[in-house]
This record gives structure tokens, C-alpha cells and sequence, in this order.
């Protein structure tokens, strides 16, 4: 298939209240969010015409928006009904949804007290994210060069689009060297999640995953604990050390884009797709299609 660029497509886009035509979706290039980084979003799916706990990521969009001092001048409900429309005029039942909020180009300075809040939702197809016969292998992750920063210094809970710089850069940098993602440390030298995804490990049959107080709590990640908990698979939540990775056998991404990935190789540790990762990829992909 050949590569379209994001910016030249046909279609719609929901823009401030009303339909856009694709191309002529533009905001000027003094924009405080392209500067400044005061920019939120999230990244949602529909599967067979329904977008997958809308609500949740809607009411975390709006949440974003907050802890980087801002307001989306929309209710979560507006939000929600603009997604799903925007997914109707573009006569899609199964795809991606991005919404984007940020300040507009009414002041051009660190201060933004007279800024404009926007938002857009565009909405595309997009298959799973890593091949399908690949995914039940296991993908290969690289440590990251780069390490979540302290929630004293940077709004670490928030989807803000400024935070996933170091997100970028680490995934640019396992791509080139043949890995599909990188994971990365906190600050403190613990495991933190990949550049767009939470992780999980497994021991013995046990769960284990890191704390999410300095980190996006995803909405999958969430999804999933639910679904071990109905399992009755026992789950640990609490500071992982690099060199654990040893120590389990499973390891798994989650995330709407991911979904549920298992994971083959992290660095130097091997992993082995096993039951309690391939069943829980397989009761996602039917919780999020309506077939359970």
C-alpha cells in the first residue's frame, strides 16, 4: 500500500464544532501548542461501530487539559457525540480516533493566559498495529536511551503531546536497529512502560506490572487488569527492577494502538509467548469486538 501523507486525504474533520474538509484542516504555524508543547490528545478505537470506553478516554482528555491549565470548551458528552460523528461522516465502523486539544496563536510566549483552547477529532483506518503472525511471536524491544521524567517536574499523568518527545526518539532509535519499540525506565531506574504502551510481566502464573502513579494509567492497562481479576489471575502492582526481567517468563504491551502484544525479547532477556499472554490477547481482541 502507499504511504499517504496525514495532511493530504480526502475526507472529513471535526473542527471547533463543525466539519472540515480533510486538507483545510490547518492552524497557523504560531500556534502556542506547536511552540510550546500545550497540546493534549488520545488515541481511541472503533471496532464494529462502537469506540472502545469512549467515555473513559474522553473524560481523561479533559483531564489533560487540566493539569496543563487549560479548559476544552466542549462537555465530555459533546466530545463523545463529535467522535462517534466524525467516525459516521467518514462512514467508518472499524478505526482509529485522535482527538487533539491545544492552544491556539493568540499569544506567541511562554505566558498563555490569552490563548484560545481547540480541539479537532480525525478519524482513519488502521489495522493492527504489528503483523498479526508477528504479534503472536513476540515483538523485540531495546532498552530506551531516555527515561520518564519526575512528576515534579513535568505533568507525568497527563496525554500531553510534549511528553512523548523522548517517546519519538526512543522508538526512531530501536526501529533503526531492527527492534519494533523501546522500553524505558522511570527516573529512578525502574521499568516504566514502552514509548506508547504499558507492560507486564509474568512469574509462576502471577502478573506483575509497574506502578503507574508517575506514568499514563492506560485505558487497555486497566481493560486488562479487569479481565485478570474476572480470571482470577492473581496481580502485582509495584516497582520493578531492570534486572527482574530474568526472573519472568511472559512479558506483554498493552495499549489501544498495541492492544495486547506479547513480547519476545527486551535487551538481553528473552521471553516466551505463553498461555496467560496469548489468552489474554485473545480475550481482549473479543472483549473490544463484542463476541464475549
Amino acid at each position: 500500500m502507499a504511504f499517504v501523507p496525514f495532511d493530504d486525504r480526502d475526507g472529513w474533520i471535526w473542527f471547533d464544532g463543525d466539519f472540515v474538509p480533510w486538507r483545510d484542516a490547518k492552524t497557523h504555524i504560531l500556534t502556542h501548542g506547536l511552540h510550546y508543547g500545550s497540546s493534549v490528545f488520545e488515541g481511541e478505537r472503533m471496532y464494529g461501530g462502537e469506540i472502545f470506553k469512549l467515555t473513559p478516554h474522553t473524560e481523561r482528555l479533559k483531564r489533560s487539559a487540566n493539569l496543563l491549565d487549560f479548559d476544552i470548551p466542549y462537555s465530555v458528552a459533546e466530545i463523545d457525540a463529535a467522535c462517534n460523528a466524525t467516525c459516521a461522516k467518514m462512514g467508518l465502523t472499524d478505526c482509529y480516533v485522535r482527538p487533539v486539544a491545544y492552544l491556539g496563536p493568540e499569544q506567541t510566549s511562554v505566558s498563555a493566559l490569552n490563548n484560545k483552547p481547540h480541539l479537532a477529532i480525525a478519524v482513519w483506518d488502521w489495522p493492527s498495529y504489528f503483523d498479526p503472525a508477528v504479534k503472536a511471536q513476540g515483538i523485540r524491544l531495546e532498552w530506551a536511551k531516555w527515561r520518564r521524567p519526575d512528576p515534579a517536574t513535568a505533568p507525568t499523568t497527563a496525554k500531553a503531546a510534549g511528553l512523548y518527545m523522548i517517546c519519538t526518539m526512543s522508538k526512531n532509535a530501536a526501529e533503526k536497529r531492527g527492534f519494533a519499540d523501546a522500553l524505558m525506565l522511570d527516573w529512578r531506574g525502574y521499568v516504566a512502560e514502552a514509548t506508547g504502551a504499558n507492560v507486564f510481566f509474568v512469574r509462576d502464573g502471577v502478573i506483575h506490572t509497574p506502578r503507574v502513579d508517575f506514568i499514563l494509567d492506560g485505558i487497555t492497562r486497566q481493560t486488562v487488569l479487569e479481565i485478570a481479576a474476572e480470571k482470577g489471575v492473581e496481580v502485582q502492582v509495584r516497582d520493578i527492577l531492570p534486572e527482574e526481567l530474568s526472573t519472568f517468563s511472559e512479558c506483554f504491551l498493552t495499549g489501544t494502538a498495541v492492544e495486547v502484544t506479547p513480547v519476545r525479547e527486551v535487551g538481553d532477556y528473552t521471553f516466551t509467548p505463553g498461555a496467560l499472554s496469548l489468552e489474554l490477547m485473545e480475550h481482549y481482541g473479543k472483549l473490544v469486538r463484542r463476541q464475549l
